[in-house]
């Protein structure tokens, strides 16, 4: 965690910390609307804790911005949610969405508010947090397979001098894309690896939840 003080952070950038918690919290509460449908999922190829493990995760989330400073920055917010994944959440998801948030917050330690390229270096984080931990890769059939697209259309947007909201709103798109392209894929991580061919047919949970998360963060800033 960085130790640069605050005045000296970089300060150019709609997302402030205030618009970050928004974004959180637009995001934990497309995750609990959306509760059954990924259990629904997760019933069909895993063991249907999907949309409870992730309800647990950003109740835990929600609970650490509320107890953090208003001081914080966006990589200290980060921090804490990933604290609190780890601290909540036993099964997977817990430690891939620990070491994802770890992972952002420090892409942006010397941020105070994020521009477009810091809000993608954010994301960069997250994703590849998220795929260091958990070893998998591109058409294992697993929530990189939303993640992934989603950074790839967001470093383009980018590169492009898009704003933060057309940044996101390209990876929102691909996330949904690539969770949808799941349903044509055959497992080859976690439980439902066992099922092989028969997992066929059916959209990954984490993929699911994904695409959910970036449809949420999206949405949050679509009016800046």
């Amino acid at each position: 965690m960085s130790v640069t003080p605050r005045t000296e952070l970089v300060a150019t950038g709609p997302i402030t910390p205030d618009v970050f918690r928004q974004m959180m919290a637009a995001s934990a509460a497309a995750i609990f609307a959306a509760r059954n449908w990924l259990c629904e999922l997760d019933g069909a190829i895993g063991d249907g804790d999907h949309g409870i493990t992730m309800e647990i995760g950003w109740k835990a989330a929600l609970a650490a911005l509320d107890h953090a400073p208003e001081t914080a920055t966006i990589s200290e917010l980060s921090e804490a949610i990933a604290a609190a994944f780890l601290d909540a959440v036993g099964a997977s998801a817990g430690p891939l969405y620990a070491t994802g948030f770890q992972r952002a917050g420090a892409a942006v330690s010397d941020r105070l508010n994020l521009d477009s390229a810091a809000m993608v270096a954010w994301l960069h984080g997250m994703c590849h947090g998220i795929k260091d931990r958990g070893g998998a890769a591109s058409g294992d059939k697993t929530m990189l397979d939303a993640w992934l697209p989603a950074i790839d259309a967001a470093t383009s947007a980018a590169a492009q001098d898009a704003t933060v909201k057309t940044c996101l709103a390209a990876a929102a798109e691909a996330a949904s894309n690539g969770a949808r392209g799941t349903t044509q894929m055959q497992s080859n991580r976690g439980r439902s690896k066992k099922l092989g061919a028969r997992s066929i047919g059916h959209q990954d949970p984490g993929a699911a939840s994904t695409a959910i998360l970036l449809a949420a963060w999206s949405e949050a800033v679509r009016d800046l």
